[in-house]
């Protein structure tokens, strides 16, 4: 009767360690899955606003280039004005690149661990 009951007992582990299993594994894929269409939603949040952004700058920076032109009667002064202001931005960003991966790793991991 005992060995019974332990063969008995062994193969409910045996179903209950089998359960488990396909459930973590469809949790992990759940979970996976969530992870990755938050990347992939934030990720298209972030092409489609910097596109509309780029254009927005574009547009503005042709309009400061012949106003700054027009204001010192050579337009294109005006464009190299606005031309160096951006090498500016792009020197501080790349100056100050470190500070910037700190939010940037919060966010995500956020995306990612939640």
């Amino acid at each position: 009767m005992a060995l019974k009951e332990l063969k008995r007992d062994l193969t409910e582990a045996d179903v209950d360690v089998r359960s488990y299993l396909e459930n973590s594994e469809e949790y992990f894929k759940l979970k996976i899955f969530k992870a990755l269409m938050r990347a992939v939603t934030a990720f298209t949040h972030v092409m489609l606003i910097g596109a509309i952004g780029l254009l927005a700058i574009f547009l503005l920076s042709l309009a400061a280039s012949y106003a700054i032109g027009s204001a010192i009667d050579n337009t294109y002064q005006g464009f190299i004005v606005v031309g160096l202001f951006y090498v500016v931005v792009a020197l501080l960003c790349y100056f100050f690149r470190d500070k910037l991966d700190g939010p940037l790793l919060r966010k995500f991991s956020e995306y990612y661990f939640d």
